[in-house]
């Protein structure tokens, strides 16, 4: 928030990198089952890119106690986001026990339930920033 053009920089890669998974999943073509890596590797895309500003935050603020708190949180977020991606692509648990996971358990419902999880961290962690920001200002 301090500083525009990096602010404006990272919203911006998120911003296309968001638009290109909604069009990846929402376009018919991109449904077929040759797909589903590149749709996972979209996700995982969106996670990795958060090492950037993170690294960013932690070069300018190293001796803040909030900057290593939030990084925390952001380190559990990308870790629950990737497990998610991952999940999706591999089929996992499904691909281990064909038939066992048709109602609960399947790798679709698992990855929902960490990319949930992923964005509670998320929230938890924008209200330490919030916090900080309320307290040191720019």
């Amino acid at each position: 928030m301090c500083n525009p053009f990096f602010c404006n920089l990272y919203l911006g890669f998120i911003t296309a990198l968001g638009v290109g998974t909604i069009v990846v999943s929402l376009l018919p073509v991109f449904q077929n089952p040759e797909f589903r890596t590149v749709r996972a590797c979209l996700f995982f895309g969106m996670g990795l890119s958060g090492v950037a500003p993170i690294l960013h935050k932690l070069v300018l603020f190293w001796d803040e106690p909030a900057a290593l708190h939030t990084t925390g949180y952001e380190v559990l977020m990308g870790t629950l986001y990737g497990l998610g991606a991952l999940v999706y692509a591999t089929r996992i648990p499904e691909r281990w026990m064909p038939g066992m996971f048709d109602i609960a358990g399947h790798s679709h419902q698992l990855f929902h339930i960490l990319v949930v999880a992923g964005a509670y961290t998320h929230y938890r962690a924008g209200l330490v920033y919030l916090k900080w920001r309320d307290l040191e200002g720019c």
